[in-house]
């Protein structure tokens, strides 16, 4: 069958879902005013085309019915923060960054040392680092998710604000399924990132990686799929290795951090960047009297960051923790996951 055929099928079958009554339920702002399983045709006549098996079709959409339980999780996600400020740092990282996430950290650094030295040997991204983005996405394996990613996915590309991305996640989801992986297995959280790292099912597909030899890359049980898969992303989004995420720094009294702001303006997530100061080698920030408190290279290109005001704690932020950045989009993250880092260094 042509695709020209396929895509002439796939609508035929739409127009005659759409035209029984059964199946007209929708929510308000449905995918066009089509209902579900109307759209979810449209859906699989796209997996289909880009060479999805019928019976991982079959298996993965069978009984499907929307999630609205999914549409107000996402609905109900915070927007960005009004010109009034943000919300404090320290308190999240009370949170984030506690004592039992740290424990649990070091046990994982104790129980798969060499495991993990192997895969920083091979990647150059630090043992600690990999386990920070482990404890912080799942708890390290512990709290991955539980909803039905093919029925979350196909429920928000139908509900339709971000549909494009989320029609293009549900059909990488097919094809993560078409290598073996049950429906049972594919669980996650309610917008489609699943396994011990949390990838989307498109990151899964470029760079979830097989750290053990096994020609399968098992990112929900396998503890060297997952280490060598977070590795891989980070080396994707840039991480150079030896050069640390940030380190804490001392402001002298009265520096006036604002006079260093950035005037550029970020295509991506800008109002994360907007907090950050210019970009200057370590060597010119030691000369205005800003002293690391770790070792790092002079001619490190690093940016000033003190997110709670002035006397409060700041550091000197490198490029490598807008990697982390690429990962989740957020200081708040971004920070907790380093500073989990170093505590599981110690």
């Amino acid at each position: 069958m042509t695709l020209r055929t396929k895509l002439i099928t796939a609508f035929a079958a739409v127009a005659a879902l759409a035209s029984t009554p059964a199946q007209t339920q929708t929510l308000s702002d449905g995918a066009a005013n089509l209902s579900y399983d109307a759209y979810l045709q449209l859906l699989i006549a796209r997996a289909r085309a880009e060479g999805v098996s019928e019976a991982t079709l079959q298996r993965m959409t069978a009984g499907l019915t929307p999630n609205q339980r999914v549409i107000d999780l996402d609905r109900g996600q915070p927007g960005s923060p009004t010109r009034r400020g943000y919300p404090a740092l320290q308190p999240y990282i009370d949170k984030h960054v506690n004592s039992l996430r740290i424990r649990n950290g070091s046990d994982e650094l104790r129980n798969y040392r060499s495991m993990l030295l192997r895969t920083e040997n091979e990647y150059g991204v630090p043992a600690e680092i990999i386990l920070a983005i482990f404890g912080h996405e799942t708890s390290y394996g512990r709290i991955r998710g539980g909803f039905d990613l093919s029925r979350s996915l196909s429920t928000l590309a139908w509900e339709g604000r971000r549909r494009e991305l989320f029609a293009g996640e549900w059909v990488a989801l097919m094809k993560v399924a078409d290598k073996g992986y049950s429906r049972d297995t594919l669980i996650g959280s309610y917008a489609g990132a699943f396994g011990n790292p949390q990838f989307l099912p498109s990151v899964y597909l470029r760079l979830a990686t097989d750290g053990d030899g096994d020609g399968r890359a098992n990112i929900f049980t396998n503890r060297a799929d997952t280490f060598a898969s977070i590795a891989n992303y980070f080396i994707d989004a840039g991480w150079r290795s030896g050069e640390p995420w940030g380190v804490r720094a001392y402001v002298p009294s009265g520096f006036d951090v604002d006079a260093y702001r950035t005037k550029l303006r970020a295509p991506v997530c800008p109002r994360v960047h907007e907090r950050h100061s210019v970009w200057k080698p370590v060597s010119e920030w030691r000369a205005l009297g800003i002293q690391p408190q770790r070792g790092i290279g002079d001619d490190v290109m690093a940016s000033l960051f003190q997110p709670d005001g002035p006397g409060t704690r700041a550091w000197l932020l490198t490029g490598n923790y807008r990697v982390i950045l690429e990962y989740n989009c957020s200081n708040y993250y971004a920070m907790s996951v380093g500073l989990l880092a170093d505590e599981i260094a110690r």
